[in-house]
């Protein structure tokens, strides 16, 4: 027996060695520590986290119908769900996150919805946000209810840059250029500025906003006392719940500092749906002047519903990992590393203390990011500021699920905007402060580049 041990322990020693699983950590699988959920199906990104008691998961529900289910003008005998408009983007949110997975730039002759583009002109408001234009307000309302006009129609052209790899291989990326055709309420002016954004993936987030501020403010480095070329920036933005100045932790630029105002501002911009936290209408007087026969009430989503919501948004548990241990997948963690990509996208972290939400509390996550401001270089430019975001900045966007957007939303456009038709040209775009790491990996080989995309298609 003891012979038979002996062989077996030399025999498990031998395949640790040849698979490198000393690469490979405890648990790595478990994304979301015990938020996690072993699923990679078309429906990885809307369950949610095992073990919800049972008032919770009828909360739960609640908020996934509130989630997906379609709004309508107002006045309707469906009372809860009317007061779509004047001016939104989509019926729902589900519209835009589909099956609460990321969104795509619309193709040929369609008509944007999980990308919209937010307005803004020089100058900011009394919290510092951005400025908005004096008539179209903070985002462009491509679609409308019956009787009233939509602001325009988004304009989406490409050019494309070629370039190669240092063993030859060529590459092409596509830039976009935007502009806003059919404009129904006047000239939008010659200081106008423009800044696209893609609906991102929503399992995870509640993890995330359970993160202390104290380990987000740990991984900044404004002046890069460091030296390394990294200086993650912490957005400071307005709470309109507390009324103060907040952290920033959501949004392509760390524009929301909570789930509960991330999502009252998407009901509001995207559904034009009024709540408590922002109760008025997302048009302005010079367009409509008196919106009150669409109204669905004051607010239009009460706060327990807008609850609900974000009860919903903040339990969608995260896929596990797939492939952790193969050796393709391991040499690319390393070579993650390598390209120095684990310095702005973390990989570990740990949330804080929660009473209130115990599934969440205390867990061990593997996000990759430091959900900081990073200076991405001028070709990712939006040139909008956002609170203390530039117009080069933007946050370091999590990547855990990212290698189910294909097989749960049927694309791979990724970044900001989309733009990216693979993870491979996501790469080759970054700049600025991620400069050092495309180049790193245009000197990779092909068999290299093909083990680090492995890696991210793990996640």
């Amino acid at each position: 027996m003891i012979r038979v041990h002996v062989v077996l322990l030399y025999f498990c020693t031998i395949m640790l060695i040849s698979i490198g699983c000393d690469q490979v950590d405890q648990d790595e699988e478990f994304s979301g520590g015990q938020a996690t959920i072993f699923n990679d199906t078309y429906y990885a990104f809307n369950k949610p986290i095992a073990g919800l008691k049972f008032e919770n998961r009828i909360t739960f529900e609640t908020g996934d119908s509130l989630f997906n289910k379609s709004w309508v003008t107002a006045p309707a005998s469906t009372t809860a769900r009317d007061g779509l408009g004047p001016l939104y983007n989509a019926r729902s949110c589900s519209g835009c996150h589909s099956r609460d997975g990321r969104g795509r730039p619309p193709q040929q002759g369609e008509v944007a919805t999980a990308l919209l583009l937010r307005l803004s002109i020089p100058g900011t408001t009394e919290h510092n946000a951005p400025k908005p234009h004096p008539v179209y307000g903070g985002q462009l309302g491509n679609k409308s209810i019956a009787g009233v006009h939509p602001e325009g129609k988004e304009v989406i052209k490409y050019s494309f840059i070629k370039g190669a790899f240092a063993d030859g291989t060529s590459y092409e990326l596509r830039k976009p250029h935007y502009s806003i055709s059919n404009l129904k309420y006047g000239e939008l002016g010659s200081e106008i500025m423009i800044s696209p954004r893609v609906a991102p993936m929503i399992p995870g987030l509640g993890l995330l906003e359970l993160v202390p501020e104290k380990t987000i403010l740990g991984f900044a480095d404004i002046e890069d006392k460091n030296k390394d070329g990294i200086s993650g920036k912490p957005n400071y933005v307005w709470d309109v719940f507390y009324k103060k100045k907040s952290l920033g932790r959501f949004g392509w630029k760390a524009n929301q500092p909570s789930l509960l105002q991330q999502n009252a501002g998407a009901f509001n911009g995207d559904i034009g749906i009024t709540s408590p936290l922002f109760p008025n209408e997302n048009h302005t007087k010079q367009q409509i002047a008196d919106s009150s026969a669409f109204s669905g009430g004051e607010p239009e989503i009460s706060m327990e519903n807008l609850q609900r919501v974000t009860f919903y948004t903040r339990h969608l548990a995260i896929p596990a990992r797939r492939n952790w241990k193969n050796p393709q997948v391991i040499k690319g963690k390393k070579l993650f590393s390598t390209a120095k990509c684990d310095l702005c996208h973390i990989p570990k972290m740990q949330t804080g203390y929660s009473k209130e939400f115990p599934k969440l509390s205390q867990q061990t996550i593997r996000p990759y990011t430091d959900l900081l401001l990073h200076d991405m270089g001028e070709d990712l430019a939006d040139h909008r500021p956002d609170f203390e975001a530039s117009g080069t900045e933007w946050r370091t966007p999590p990547l855990w699920g990212i290698g189910l957007v294909k097989k749960v939303n049927k694309h791979t456009f990724f970044l900001h905007d989309g733009r990216a038709r693979n993870l491979q040209e996501a790469i080759l775009w970054h700049g600025g402060e991620a400069k050092e790491s495309t180049e790193i990996f245009k000197k990779f080989t092909k068999n290299e580049r093909q083990n680090l995309l492995d890696f991210l298609n793990s996640l």
